[in-house]
């Protein structure tokens, strides 16, 4: 017997362990060469484990969930069991065929724990309920949708039968006993014997005690963001800036172009570019917006390393467009949405996430006005944008109506004074709502 052992792919100098998130095989099944066997999250990534060889799984030596190092073992494969996997892969497909329709017979008529709950309060069996659940299961929308055709067909012969016959004559339904908490309102003047015995629809009654909680351990990714957040308010003096600006000259230019930049790039005009562009635009004029802190020195860079921040399922990621100052308007939405798309697919490496020297985040992408969003450690400044709506503003005296997004940049008062930050702000905000200063750097 061959043994290939399955070990944990390098990680980056600063990431010091990892966790393994769920295995798609199980000991004794059969492995393809280069098929993914787990994901590995550590607090910047998640990688993906490959097969190195062919076979069977032959033993998992850390299950999910486990916290692990670069270089160790997880997991071992027997090369030589590729010809019993074979053989056993034909009778599991045999079996497959036969499989799912005797598991749909045996668990039709079985009810889901808060169906089962209902069917008892309305003295129902599982069996009389038709199952929309997996396998034929009984749902709790399954029994609300019986208990509505049952009171459908009562309230309908009520309305053909006088009181007094529909005493006389009671359906099914009538002639279940309430349950001991049920209570019946009875109008003055009329007998308690003509009216109908019927508990109220589970629907339109409260399920008291039913407040559910559910805990769940933060993932990798997510304990270390709340690290660095609490580590940037720890450590920094931060304050934020605020200013408006007139995105009207941006819009005009992008639908002017819009048509012909597509055409030509294969890809829209954001108004991220627009961003970046002018962020860079103000790093330039001052240059310590672009610095950070490093014990007692300030470290300027001469580089332009701007991070964007990017929701994904697995919590915010801030990927870095490399080189800024170079890239034109294509490469950087091009960029833009490759990082979206990878943080989304949970595709993100490493490289994609190192480094960075001033961070812009846009939270008007979910409708958010105003925010004071928190310094990405080590930087010392990073720009929040906000949802661009109509507004009244004055302009020569006039009241107009225009298209205004707020600004809102938080810097680390250690080592950026206020006036360079109001500045820089406003550096942005000339150069977008004028984009020709963009071409021209004034």
């Amino acid at each position: 017997m061959a043994i290939v052992e399955v070990k944990v792919p390098a990680l980056s100098e600063s990431v010091v362990e990892a966790t393994l998130l769920a295995w798609k095989k199980k000991p004794g099944q059969a492995v393809a060469i280069d098929e993914i066997l787990i994901e590995i999250e550590t607090d910047k990534v998640v990688l993906e484990v490959p097969a190195p060889a062919a076979g069977l799984l032959a033993e998992i030596v850390q299950g999910d969930g486990a916290t692990v190092a670069a270089e160790q073992v997880i997991a071992r494969i027997d090369t030589e069991g590729r010809a019993a996997a074979s053989a056993a892969s034909a009778v599991s497909v045999a079996a497959a065929t036969v499989a799912p329709a005797a598991v749909h017979a045996a668990k039709a008529g079985v009810a889901m724990p808060a169906a089962a709950k209902l069917l008892a309060d309305h003295q129902l069996s599982a069996a009389s309920v038709p199952g929309t659940g997996k396998d034929g299961r009984v749902t709790k929308a399954d029994v609300l949708g019986a208990v509505a055709r049952g009171a459908a067909a009562t309230t309908s012969f009520a309305a053909a039968a006088t009181p007094f016959a529909a005493a006389a004559t009671p359906s099914a339904a009538t002639t279940s006993a309430p349950p001991a908490s049920a209570t019946l309102a009875i109008p003055t003047g009329v007998p308690a014997k003509v009216l109908p015995q019927v508990p109220a629809p589970a629907s339109s009654r409260p399920q008291w005690g039913e407040r559910p909680e559910q805990r769940v351990a933060m993932s990798r990714l997510r304990a270390r963001v709340a690290e660095r957040l609490l580590q940037s308010q720890s450590t920094n003096a931060i304050l934020t800036t605020f200013n408006e600006v007139n995105m009207a000259p941006v819009m005009q230019m992008r639908k002017k172009f819009q048509d012909a930049f597509t055409k030509e790039h294969g890809v829209k005009i954001g108004f991220m570019g627009f961003f970046v562009k002018a962020a860079v635009h103000a790093l330039k004029k001052y240059p310590v917006l672009n610095a950070a802190v490093d014990g007692n020195d300030i470290v300027y860079h001469g580089y332009f390393d701007i991070g964007i921040a990017v929701g994904s399922p697995r919590g915010l990621v801030v990927p870095i467009l490399r080189n800024a100052d170079q890239m034109g308007f294509a490469d950087i939405e091009k960029k833009i949405a490759e990082f979206a798309q990878k943080a989304t697919d949970g595709k993100l490496e490493i490289q994609d996430l190192t480094g960075g020297t001033f961070s812009i985040s846009n939270g008007g992408t979910f409708g958010s006005m105003l925010s004071t969003p928190i310094i990405n450690p080590p930087q010392s400044a990073i720009l929040g944008v906000h949802a661009t709506k109509d507004r009244a503003v004055v302009e020569d005296g006039q009241i107009v109506i225009r298209p205004m997004n707020y600004l809102a940049m938080s810097y680390d008062h250690r080592i950026i004074d206020g006036r360079e930050a109001v500045l820089g702000l406003v550096a942005m905000k000339e150069a977008l709502e004028d984009p020709a200063r963009l071409l021209f750097d004034i």
